[in-house]
């Protein structure tokens, strides 16, 4: 990260995709698991009130990337359906950033941001300013609420049991 400020700052070229701006700005976008899509995902499809109460709850926190009333309340936590994309849509956030980057449509991450950063302007800011980053990351959040769509059908319909 420093070498890519420094790089920025002298004008020079930016060094390095992967550091430790763009990692929790596309791959935990409202926190570990990027729950902000579980978030909206539930406001959505959800049909269980116990998990729309639950999302109601967690999200003022996890625009804030503070996640453990989803972490907790929803649960995930011992929920093996909700593990599944818990676990693999921050990398694949940070596959589809990462690609995006390579091929030019959005620029390196620059600008090392708190983690509590809202998500859009998180990615605003981490690249300086780019608002394609805004887009790859809107992108990020939307598959990734279809992501968890499945997963949070089947913890509801197992809930209900």
């Amino acid at each position: 990260m420093n070498e890519n400020m420094l790089a920025y700052a002298h004008g020079q070229a930016i060094p390095h995709i992967i550091n430790s701006a763009f990692v929790p700005t596309f791959g935990m976008i409202g926190g570990t698991g990027s729950t902000i899509s579980l978030i909206i995902a539930t406001f959505l499809f959800g049909r269980n009130k116990a998990s729309k109460d639950i999302a109601k709850l967690a999200t003022a926190p996890g625009i804030f990337n503070i996640n453990e009333p989803v972490i907790f309340g929803y649960p995930i936590v011992f929920n093996i359906p909700m593990m599944i994309p818990f676990v693999l849509l921050p990398a694949f956030g940070i596959i589809i950033a990462y690609f995006a980057t390579v091929i030019g449509f959005m620029s390196k991450c620059v600008v090392y941001i708190p983690w509590t950063t809202p998500p859009l302007l998180s990615a605003y800011l981490a690249t300086a300013g780019d608002w394609r980053a805004v887009i790859v990351q809107l992108i990020i959040i939307v598959g990734g609420a279809f992501f968890y769509l499945p997963f949070m059908k089947i913890s509801e319909r197992i809930n209900q049991l």
